[in-house]
């Protein structure tokens, strides 16, 4: 898996307008048995990766792995994938188990070159994936009804690029695009389907993880990003 990653943002971007072609948006071709999902934390010059896999719908550990590398790229809104990717491959280089989908806490098609963290981790691996994110980066939308499964569609430039979902009742929605190999429809009924809270279960099971392997490196679990 030697992938190249571009060291300044001009050429991050231009990556990105390439990569974007690659993604594919379409119903899942098999069944889902198992999700993996990822996330990231920082502690000083270091990016701590960790991900998850668990079983699917049941959610049940499968395995976890995570790796610690040194942070290489700034942060820059819309070039996440850069700062966190190489950290995150890393992790998931060390699974024994092959998931089925991918998972991520960020945007996938609903991004301004169509390229958030979920696509570019989904086109690298080969992998179907899904972003779903606290807060919007683009589009617009109509505030969907407040009960749990209610949605609508978010645009930009007239194109469909993502949903947003309630995933619990009388709570904010998240944002949810498909990143690579899934469909609008596919996201969300996965989405759905692993959220008992607001956050779907696999990325705040990953996220707690996480913020426990900061605190181990760091000495406190204070100021993750």
């Amino acid at each position: 898996m030697g992938i190249r990653w571009p060291g300044s943002t001009e050429a991050a971007k231009r990556l990105q307008e390439r990569l974007s072609k690659e993604v594919v948006i379409r119903r899942l071709q098999k069944n889902i048995h198992t999700i993996a999902a990822f996330d990231a934390s920082y502690c000083a010059y270091r990016i701590i990766a960790a991900v998850m896999v668990f079983t699917f719908p049941g959610l049940d550990l499968i395995e976890k792995a995570y790796a610690v590398r040194k942070v290489s790229f700034p942060y820059v809104p819309g070039l996440l994938s850069f700062r966190e990717g190489p950290a995150l491959l890393s992790a998931y280089k060390k699974l024994k188990n092959e998931p089925d989908l991918l998972l991520f806490d960020g945007q996938g098609i609903a991004h301004p070159r169509g390229l958030g963290i979920a696509s570019h981790m989904g086109v690298i691996l080969n992998k179907p994936s899904i972003g779903c994110a606290k807060s919007r980066l683009i589009g617009d939308f109509k505030e969907p009804q407040p009960s749990r499964g209610a949605y609508s569609f978010m645009y930009n430039n007239g194109k469909k690029i993502g949903i947003v979902l309630r995933t619990r009742s009388n709570v904010s929605p998240v944002f949810v695009s498909p990143g690579h190999l899934v469909s609008m429809e596919d996201a969300l009924k996965i989405i759905l389907q692993c959220s008992v809270y607001r956050i779907p279960e696999p990325i705040r099971q990953v996220d707690r993880w996480c913020h426990d392997l900061k605190g181990r490196f760091c000495g406190d679990a204070k100021g993750r990003r």
